[in-house]
Protein backbone atom coordinates (compact mmCIF):
# COMPACT_ATOMS: atom_id res chain seq x y z
CA UNK A 1 0.00 0.00 0.00
CA UNK A 2 1.76 3.22 -0.96
CA UNK A 3 2.06 5.45 1.93
CA UNK A 4 1.98 9.31 1.52
CA UNK A 5 5.05 10.05 3.47
CA UNK A 6 6.76 13.52 3.57
CA UNK A 7 9.88 12.31 1.29
CA UNK A 8 7.78 10.62 -1.52
CA UNK A 9 5.45 13.80 -1.14
CA UNK A 10 8.80 16.04 -2.36
CA UNK A 11 9.76 13.76 -4.96
CA UNK A 12 6.54 13.79 -6.71
CA UNK A 13 6.59 17.73 -6.10
CA UNK A 14 9.89 18.25 -7.71
CA UNK A 15 8.70 15.04 -10.58
CA UNK A 16 5.40 16.45 -11.28
CA UNK A 17 6.80 20.40 -11.63
CA UNK A 18 10.04 19.06 -14.06
CA UNK A 19 7.28 17.05 -16.33
CA UNK A 20 5.04 21.10 -16.10
CA UNK A 21 8.09 22.78 -17.26
CA UNK A 22 9.08 20.62 -19.89
CA UNK A 23 5.64 20.41 -21.34
CA UNK A 24 5.47 24.31 -21.07
CA UNK A 25 8.57 25.02 -22.91
CA UNK A 26 7.88 22.38 -25.44
CA UNK A 27 4.62 23.66 -26.45
CA UNK A 28 6.00 27.30 -26.43
CA UNK A 29 8.96 26.65 -28.46
CA UNK A 30 7.37 24.11 -30.39
CA UNK A 31 4.04 25.26 -31.20
CA UNK A 32 2.15 22.19 -30.00
CA UNK A 33 -1.03 24.10 -28.86
CA UNK A 34 -1.92 22.36 -26.50
CA UNK A 35 -5.52 23.31 -24.55
CA UNK A 36 -4.55 25.81 -22.06
CA UNK A 37 -6.68 24.23 -19.49
CA UNK A 38 -4.16 20.88 -19.43
CA UNK A 39 -1.43 22.76 -19.15
CA UNK A 40 -3.09 24.88 -16.11
CA UNK A 41 -3.66 21.32 -14.43
CA UNK A 42 -0.19 20.39 -15.08
CA UNK A 43 0.82 23.36 -13.33
CA UNK A 44 -1.78 22.82 -10.05
CA UNK A 45 -0.80 19.04 -10.23
CA UNK A 46 2.69 20.04 -8.40
CA UNK A 47 0.94 22.53 -6.08
CA UNK A 48 -0.88 19.98 -4.67
CA UNK A 49 1.89 17.79 -3.99
CA UNK A 50 3.52 20.34 -2.36
CA UNK A 51 0.15 21.17 -0.41
CA UNK A 52 -0.13 17.35 0.68
CA UNK A 53 3.46 17.61 1.83
CA UNK A 54 2.88 20.90 4.11
CA UNK A 55 -0.33 18.95 5.60
CA UNK A 56 2.31 15.91 7.01
CA UNK A 57 5.16 18.56 7.95
CA UNK A 58 2.53 20.54 9.88
CA UNK A 59 4.91 23.84 9.97
CA UNK A 60 3.72 26.90 9.63
CA UNK A 61 7.05 27.84 7.19
CA UNK A 62 5.98 24.83 4.92
CA UNK A 63 2.53 26.48 4.86
CA UNK A 64 4.12 29.82 4.01
CA UNK A 65 6.04 28.47 0.87
CA UNK A 66 2.82 26.13 -0.99
CA UNK A 67 0.58 29.49 0.00
CA UNK A 68 3.28 31.58 -1.98
CA UNK A 69 3.07 29.09 -4.84
CA UNK A 70 -0.43 28.71 -4.54
CA UNK A 71 -0.81 32.53 -4.73
CA UNK A 72 0.98 33.07 -7.63
CA UNK A 73 -0.81 30.27 -9.88
CA UNK A 74 -4.25 31.86 -8.30
CA UNK A 75 -2.88 34.79 -9.91
CA UNK A 76 -1.75 33.59 -12.97
CA UNK A 77 -5.36 32.02 -13.41
CA UNK A 78 -7.69 34.05 -12.16
CA UNK A 79 -6.26 37.52 -11.72
CA UNK A 80 -9.94 39.27 -11.81
CA UNK A 81 -10.85 37.60 -8.35
CA UNK A 82 -7.05 37.67 -7.31
CA UNK A 83 -7.29 41.59 -7.66
CA UNK A 84 -10.07 41.73 -4.72
CA UNK A 85 -7.99 39.32 -2.52
CA UNK A 86 -5.85 42.44 -1.21
CA UNK A 87 -7.99 42.62 1.88
CA UNK A 88 -6.90 39.55 3.43
CA UNK A 89 -3.71 40.39 3.84
CA UNK A 90 -4.11 43.73 4.66
CA UNK A 91 -6.63 42.26 7.69
CA UNK A 92 -3.53 40.35 8.58
CA UNK A 93 -1.21 43.13 8.73
CA UNK A 94 -3.50 45.58 10.76
CA UNK A 95 -3.87 42.38 13.24
CA UNK A 96 -0.65 42.24 13.50
CA UNK A 97 0.28 46.01 13.89
CA UNK A 98 -2.04 45.74 16.95
CA UNK A 99 0.45 43.62 18.63
CA UNK A 100 3.83 45.84 18.04
CA UNK A 101 3.08 49.13 20.28
CA UNK A 102 2.05 46.43 23.34
CA UNK A 103 4.82 43.96 22.90
CA UNK A 104 8.00 46.76 22.01
CA UNK A 105 6.39 48.30 25.46
CA UNK A 106 6.16 45.58 27.59
CA UNK A 107 9.46 43.63 26.73
CA UNK A 108 11.51 46.88 26.75
CA UNK A 109 10.34 48.37 30.18
CA UNK A 110 10.43 44.67 31.74
CA UNK A 111 13.80 43.83 30.25
CA UNK A 112 15.13 47.64 31.71
CA UNK A 113 13.27 47.67 34.96
CA UNK A 114 13.74 44.21 35.35
CA UNK A 115 17.31 44.46 36.25
CA UNK A 116 17.86 48.09 36.82
CA UNK A 117 21.22 47.85 35.26
CA UNK A 118 20.68 51.39 33.31
CA UNK A 119 24.73 51.59 32.19
CA UNK A 120 23.72 48.11 29.84
CA UNK A 121 21.18 50.01 28.58
CA UNK A 122 23.81 53.10 27.07
CA UNK A 123 26.47 49.96 26.08
CA UNK A 124 23.66 48.21 24.29
CA UNK A 125 22.54 51.60 22.35
CA UNK A 126 26.12 52.36 21.66
CA UNK A 127 26.70 48.84 20.33
CA UNK A 128 23.92 48.16 18.46
CA UNK A 129 24.35 52.17 16.34
CA UNK A 130 28.11 51.35 15.79
CA UNK A 131 26.94 47.59 14.00
CA UNK A 132 24.14 49.31 12.49
CA UNK A 133 26.31 51.84 10.45
CA UNK A 134 29.33 49.30 9.59
CA UNK A 135 26.55 46.88 8.08
CA UNK A 136 24.54 49.39 6.35
CA UNK A 137 27.52 51.35 4.94
CA UNK A 138 28.41 47.69 3.32
CA UNK A 139 25.52 47.57 1.92
CA UNK A 140 24.84 50.84 0.38
CA UNK A 141 28.37 49.87 -1.81
CA UNK A 142 27.52 46.55 -2.26
CA UNK A 143 24.33 48.35 -4.29
CA UNK A 144 27.06 50.73 -5.72
CA UNK A 145 29.01 47.58 -7.37
CA UNK A 146 26.44 45.49 -8.26
CA UNK A 147 24.81 48.05 -10.14
CA UNK A 148 27.63 49.36 -11.64
CA UNK A 149 28.73 45.88 -13.24
CA UNK A 150 25.50 45.23 -14.32
CA UNK A 151 25.01 48.58 -16.53
CA UNK A 152 21.12 48.36 -15.79
CA UNK A 153 19.01 51.46 -17.38
CA UNK A 154 22.09 52.29 -19.62
CA UNK A 155 20.31 52.58 -23.22
CA UNK A 156 16.72 51.26 -21.98
CA UNK A 157 14.46 53.10 -24.65
CA UNK A 158 11.56 54.60 -23.23
CA UNK A 159 8.28 54.93 -24.65
CA UNK A 160 7.66 58.97 -24.43
CA UNK A 161 4.61 58.09 -22.79
CA UNK A 162 6.65 56.19 -19.76
CA UNK A 163 7.94 59.81 -18.72
CA UNK A 164 4.79 61.27 -17.97
CA UNK A 165 3.39 59.52 -15.15
CA UNK A 166 2.98 61.11 -11.71
CA UNK A 167 4.45 60.36 -8.55
CA UNK A 168 2.43 59.55 -5.31
CA UNK A 169 2.59 63.11 -3.37
CA UNK A 170 5.31 63.20 -0.77
CA UNK A 171 6.72 65.28 1.82
CA UNK A 172 10.50 66.32 1.53
CA UNK A 173 12.50 65.62 4.58
CA UNK A 174 14.84 67.73 5.88
CA UNK A 175 17.82 66.79 9.19
CA UNK A 176 15.14 68.77 11.45
CA UNK A 177 12.20 66.50 10.45
CA UNK A 178 14.40 63.34 10.68
CA UNK A 179 15.63 64.04 14.53
CA UNK A 180 11.88 65.09 15.08
CA UNK A 181 10.41 61.95 14.31
CA UNK A 182 12.75 59.98 16.57
CA UNK A 183 10.72 61.56 19.59
CA UNK A 184 7.04 61.13 20.60
CA UNK A 185 4.54 64.32 21.15
CA UNK A 186 1.80 61.88 22.05
CA UNK A 187 2.31 57.99 22.14
CA UNK A 188 -1.45 57.78 21.25
CA UNK A 189 -0.60 59.23 18.20
CA UNK A 190 3.23 57.17 17.94
CA UNK A 191 0.66 53.58 18.05
CA UNK A 192 -1.78 54.61 16.39
CA UNK A 193 0.89 55.93 13.47
CA UNK A 194 2.54 52.62 13.71
CA UNK A 195 6.03 55.30 14.84
CA UNK A 196 8.33 51.96 16.22
CA UNK A 197 10.89 54.09 16.97
CA UNK A 198 8.61 57.23 18.77
CA UNK A 199 7.63 54.17 21.03
CA UNK A 200 10.65 52.46 21.46
CA UNK A 201 11.88 55.80 22.90
CA UNK A 202 8.98 56.26 25.00
CA UNK A 203 9.42 52.64 25.93
CA UNK A 204 13.15 53.43 27.19
CA UNK A 205 12.62 56.43 28.77
CA UNK A 206 9.37 54.57 30.72
CA UNK A 207 11.71 51.70 31.66
CA UNK A 208 14.27 54.31 32.82
CA UNK A 209 11.62 55.50 35.14
CA UNK A 210 10.42 52.50 36.75
CA UNK A 211 13.59 51.26 37.57
CA UNK A 212 14.28 54.35 39.47
CA UNK A 213 11.23 54.41 41.68
CA UNK A 214 10.87 52.27 45.15
CA UNK A 215 10.09 48.66 45.26
CA UNK A 216 6.89 48.78 46.13
CA UNK A 217 6.13 50.91 42.87
CA UNK A 218 8.07 49.14 40.64
CA UNK A 219 7.39 45.59 41.23
CA UNK A 220 3.18 45.77 40.39
CA UNK A 221 4.41 47.59 37.04
CA UNK A 222 6.78 44.83 36.21
CA UNK A 223 4.27 42.28 36.99
CA UNK A 224 1.85 43.73 34.61
CA UNK A 225 4.69 44.23 31.70
CA UNK A 226 5.63 40.89 32.09
CA UNK A 227 1.80 39.15 31.96
CA UNK A 228 1.36 41.62 29.53
CA UNK A 229 4.63 40.15 27.59
CA UNK A 230 3.40 36.35 27.96
CA UNK A 231 -0.10 37.54 26.69
CA UNK A 232 1.26 39.22 23.72
CA UNK A 233 3.55 36.54 22.40
CA UNK A 234 -0.01 34.46 23.01
CA UNK A 235 -1.70 36.58 20.81
CA UNK A 236 0.76 36.30 18.19
CA UNK A 237 0.49 32.90 17.69
CA UNK A 238 -3.10 33.19 17.24
CA UNK A 239 -2.42 35.87 14.37
CA UNK A 240 0.32 34.03 13.08
CA UNK A 241 -2.12 30.72 12.20
CA UNK A 242 -4.09 33.62 9.85
CA UNK A 243 -0.63 33.82 8.11
CA UNK A 244 -0.61 31.18 5.20
CA UNK A 245 -4.24 32.81 4.19
CA UNK A 246 -2.52 36.42 4.16
CA UNK A 247 0.67 35.21 2.04
CA UNK A 248 -1.68 33.76 -0.74
CA UNK A 249 -3.64 36.50 -1.11
CA UNK A 250 -0.71 38.93 -1.04
CA UNK A 251 0.82 37.13 -3.48
CA UNK A 252 -2.19 36.32 -5.66
CA UNK A 253 -3.24 40.31 -5.58
CA UNK A 254 0.22 41.47 -6.52
CA UNK A 255 0.76 38.68 -9.47
CA UNK A 256 -3.24 39.46 -10.62
CA UNK A 257 -2.69 43.23 -10.52
CA UNK A 258 0.66 43.25 -12.42
CA UNK A 259 0.66 39.75 -14.44
CA UNK A 260 4.06 37.66 -14.64
CA UNK A 261 5.06 40.22 -17.53
CA UNK A 262 6.15 42.58 -15.18
CA UNK A 263 9.14 40.02 -14.26
CA UNK A 264 10.29 40.57 -18.20
CA UNK A 265 10.14 43.93 -18.20
CA UNK A 266 13.06 45.79 -16.23
CA UNK A 267 14.35 41.86 -15.27
CA UNK A 268 17.54 43.56 -15.79
CA UNK A 269 17.12 45.55 -12.83
CA UNK A 270 14.99 42.98 -10.49
CA UNK A 271 18.33 40.32 -10.98
CA UNK A 272 20.69 42.76 -10.01
CA UNK A 273 19.07 43.88 -6.95
CA UNK A 274 18.25 40.23 -6.12
CA UNK A 275 21.91 39.42 -6.66
CA UNK A 276 23.27 41.89 -5.07
CA UNK A 277 21.40 41.09 -2.32
CA UNK A 278 22.00 37.22 -2.12
CA UNK A 279 25.34 38.55 -2.35
CA UNK A 280 25.13 40.46 0.65
CA UNK A 281 23.83 37.73 2.48
CA UNK A 282 27.19 35.50 1.88
CA UNK A 283 29.46 37.98 1.83
CA UNK A 284 28.62 40.07 5.22
CA UNK A 285 26.11 38.29 7.00
CA UNK A 286 27.31 35.09 6.94
CA UNK A 287 30.85 35.92 7.79
CA UNK A 288 29.75 37.58 10.64
CA UNK A 289 27.75 34.39 11.76
CA UNK A 290 31.00 32.03 11.18
CA UNK A 291 33.37 34.93 12.87
CA UNK A 292 31.27 34.84 15.93
CA UNK A 293 30.56 30.84 15.54
CA UNK A 294 26.98 31.06 15.51
CA UNK A 295 25.06 27.91 14.65
CA UNK A 296 24.44 29.03 10.50
CA UNK A 297 22.25 25.69 10.34
CA UNK A 298 20.06 26.96 13.22
CA UNK A 299 20.04 30.72 12.58
CA UNK A 300 18.47 30.07 9.41
CA UNK A 301 15.51 27.86 10.93
CA UNK A 302 15.08 30.50 12.79
CA UNK A 303 14.84 33.75 10.83
CA UNK A 304 12.91 31.46 8.61
CA UNK A 305 9.63 32.14 8.88
CA UNK A 306 9.65 35.71 9.76
CA UNK A 307 11.49 36.11 6.93
CA UNK A 308 8.96 34.53 4.31
CA UNK A 309 6.32 36.25 5.87
CA UNK A 310 8.17 40.05 5.27
CA UNK A 311 9.15 38.27 1.95
CA UNK A 312 5.18 37.51 0.91
CA UNK A 313 3.65 40.93 2.84
CA UNK A 314 6.27 43.11 2.46
CA UNK A 315 6.04 44.42 5.42
CA UNK A 316 8.82 43.99 7.95
CA UNK A 317 6.30 44.85 10.87
CA UNK A 318 4.42 41.53 9.92
CA UNK A 319 7.59 39.43 10.79
CA UNK A 320 8.66 41.40 13.86
CA UNK A 321 6.39 39.56 16.72
CA UNK A 322 7.41 36.58 15.64
CA UNK A 323 11.23 37.64 14.52
CA UNK A 324 11.56 38.98 18.61
CA UNK A 325 10.24 35.14 19.76
CA UNK A 326 12.48 33.37 17.58
CA UNK A 327 15.38 35.28 18.37
CA UNK A 328 14.36 34.72 22.12
CA UNK A 329 13.79 31.29 21.58
CA UNK A 330 17.12 30.93 19.41
CA UNK A 331 19.52 32.34 22.45
CA UNK A 332 19.19 36.35 22.91
CA UNK A 333 17.80 37.20 26.28
CA UNK A 334 14.18 39.11 26.09
CA UNK A 335 15.79 42.72 27.46
CA UNK A 336 18.24 42.61 24.22
CA UNK A 337 16.03 41.54 21.39
CA UNK A 338 13.27 44.04 22.51
CA UNK A 339 15.84 46.81 22.35
CA UNK A 340 18.01 45.83 19.38
CA UNK A 341 15.21 44.67 16.95
CA UNK A 342 12.84 47.80 17.11
CA UNK A 343 15.66 49.95 16.94
CA UNK A 344 17.17 48.42 14.01
CA UNK A 345 13.90 48.62 12.06
CA UNK A 346 15.05 52.42 11.72
CA UNK A 347 18.69 52.63 11.45
CA UNK A 348 19.47 48.67 9.69
CA UNK A 349 17.78 48.34 6.85
CA UNK A 350 20.34 46.88 5.44
CA UNK A 351 17.99 46.05 2.34
CA UNK A 352 16.66 49.21 2.19
CA UNK A 353 19.62 50.74 1.86
CA UNK A 354 21.22 48.53 -1.19
CA UNK A 355 18.43 48.47 -2.61
CA UNK A 356 18.66 52.72 -2.47
CA UNK A 357 22.20 52.73 -3.73
CA UNK A 358 21.15 51.09 -6.67
CA UNK A 359 17.96 52.65 -7.78
CA UNK A 360 19.95 55.96 -7.50
CA UNK A 361 22.19 55.25 -9.80
CA UNK A 362 19.81 53.51 -12.00
CA UNK A 363 17.45 56.99 -12.37
CA UNK A 364 21.25 58.24 -13.73
CA UNK A 365 21.34 55.54 -16.05
CA UNK A 366 18.29 55.51 -17.48
CA UNK A 367 17.75 59.35 -17.67
CA UNK A 368 21.76 59.09 -20.11
CA UNK A 369 23.53 61.17 -17.05
CA UNK A 370 26.76 59.93 -16.36
CA UNK A 371 28.12 60.31 -12.66
CA UNK A 372 31.82 60.23 -12.43
CA UNK A 373 33.24 57.64 -9.70
CA UNK A 374 33.63 60.64 -7.24
CA UNK A 375 29.97 62.00 -7.71
CA UNK A 376 28.87 58.35 -7.43
CA UNK A 377 31.39 58.40 -3.66
CA UNK A 378 29.57 61.41 -2.57
CA UNK A 379 26.16 60.41 -3.54
CA UNK A 380 27.02 57.09 -1.13
CA UNK A 381 27.99 58.92 1.55
CA UNK A 382 24.68 61.59 1.56
CA UNK A 383 22.36 58.53 1.54
CA UNK A 384 24.53 57.01 4.54
CA UNK A 385 22.96 59.85 6.20
CA UNK A 386 19.46 60.19 4.95
CA UNK A 387 18.47 56.66 4.71
CA UNK A 388 19.57 56.51 8.57
CA UNK A 389 16.23 56.98 11.10
CA UNK A 390 13.70 57.90 8.77
CA UNK A 391 11.68 54.15 8.73
CA UNK A 392 9.05 55.90 10.18
CA UNK A 393 8.53 58.13 7.91
CA UNK A 394 5.76 57.00 5.18
CA UNK A 395 7.30 56.03 1.72
CA UNK A 396 10.54 56.22 3.75
CA UNK A 397 12.74 54.85 0.75
CA UNK A 398 10.73 57.24 -2.10
CA UNK A 399 11.36 59.98 0.21
CA UNK A 400 15.10 59.82 0.00
CA UNK A 401 14.78 58.32 -3.53
CA UNK A 402 13.17 61.62 -4.41
CA UNK A 403 15.59 63.82 -2.61
CA UNK A 404 18.57 62.27 -3.89
CA UNK A 405 17.49 63.03 -7.44
CA UNK A 406 16.94 66.76 -7.30
CA UNK A 407 20.49 67.00 -4.78
CA UNK A 408 22.29 65.92 -7.97
CA UNK A 409 20.23 67.04 -10.56
CA UNK A 410 18.75 63.79 -11.55
CA UNK A 411 15.10 63.99 -13.16
CA UNK A 412 12.07 61.88 -11.36
CA UNK A 413 10.83 60.76 -14.42
CA UNK A 414 12.86 57.01 -13.89
CA UNK A 415 11.44 56.63 -10.59
CA UNK A 416 7.98 56.60 -11.72
CA UNK A 417 9.16 53.57 -13.63
CA UNK A 418 10.89 51.64 -10.97
CA UNK A 419 7.05 52.02 -8.49
CA UNK A 420 6.20 49.37 -11.25
CA UNK A 421 8.25 46.52 -10.30
CA UNK A 422 8.67 48.22 -6.58
CA UNK A 423 6.59 45.31 -4.73
CA UNK A 424 8.68 42.56 -6.50
CA UNK A 425 11.46 44.38 -5.38
CA UNK A 426 9.89 45.16 -2.16
CA UNK A 427 9.73 41.73 -1.31
CA UNK A 428 13.53 40.68 -1.58
CA UNK A 429 14.74 44.04 0.49
CA UNK A 430 12.05 43.75 3.13
CA UNK A 431 13.29 39.92 4.11
CA UNK A 432 16.90 40.96 3.97
CA UNK A 433 16.12 43.84 6.75
CA UNK A 434 14.33 41.21 9.23
CA UNK A 435 17.11 38.66 8.70
CA UNK A 436 19.82 41.52 9.25
CA UNK A 437 17.99 42.73 12.26
CA UNK A 438 18.03 39.05 13.50
CA UNK A 439 21.74 38.62 13.37
CA UNK A 440 22.27 42.09 15.23
CA UNK A 441 20.45 41.12 18.00
CA UNK A 442 22.67 38.04 18.11
CA UNK A 443 25.68 40.10 17.26
CA UNK A 444 24.76 42.55 20.49
CA UNK A 445 24.19 39.56 22.51
CA UNK A 446 27.28 37.73 21.90
CA UNK A 447 29.23 41.37 22.17
CA UNK A 448 27.17 41.83 26.05
CA UNK A 449 28.75 38.05 27.00
CA UNK A 450 24.74 36.63 26.95
CA UNK A 451 24.07 34.48 23.98
CA UNK A 452 22.82 31.38 25.36
CA UNK A 453 25.12 28.42 23.02
CA UNK A 454 23.02 25.84 24.00
CA UNK A 455 19.74 27.21 23.07
CA UNK A 456 21.18 28.29 19.86
CA UNK A 457 22.76 24.71 18.93
CA UNK A 458 19.20 23.02 20.34
CA UNK A 459 16.46 25.62 18.32
CA UNK A 460 14.15 23.37 16.41
CA UNK A 461 15.44 19.72 17.55
CA UNK A 462 12.37 18.75 19.01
Amino acid sequence: MFMFTPKRLLACFFLAISIAAIVHVTDHYMALNIPAWILMVLRWIPIACYFLYAWTKKKLTTWIFVSMLMGVEFGHDLPMVAKELNIVSQIFIHLVKTIIAPLIFATLVTGIAGHANLKQVGRMGWKSLVYFEVVSTIALFIGLAAINISGAGIGVVVPPEMTRGTLPAVQAQDWHSVVLHIFPENIAKSIAEGQVLQIVVFSILFGIAVAMVKEQYRSPMLRFTESLTAVMFKFTNIIMLFAPFAVFSAIAFSVGHMGLNVLVNLFQLLATLYLALLAFALLVLLPVMLFLKIPVKRFIKAVAEPATIAFATTSSESALPRAMENMEEFGVPRKIVSFVMPTGYSFNLDGTTLYLAMASIFVANMAGVHLSFDTQIVMMLTLMLTSKGVAAVPRASLVILLGTAASFGLPTWPIFIILGIDELMDMARTAINVIGNCLATVVVAKWEGEFEHEKAKDYGVR
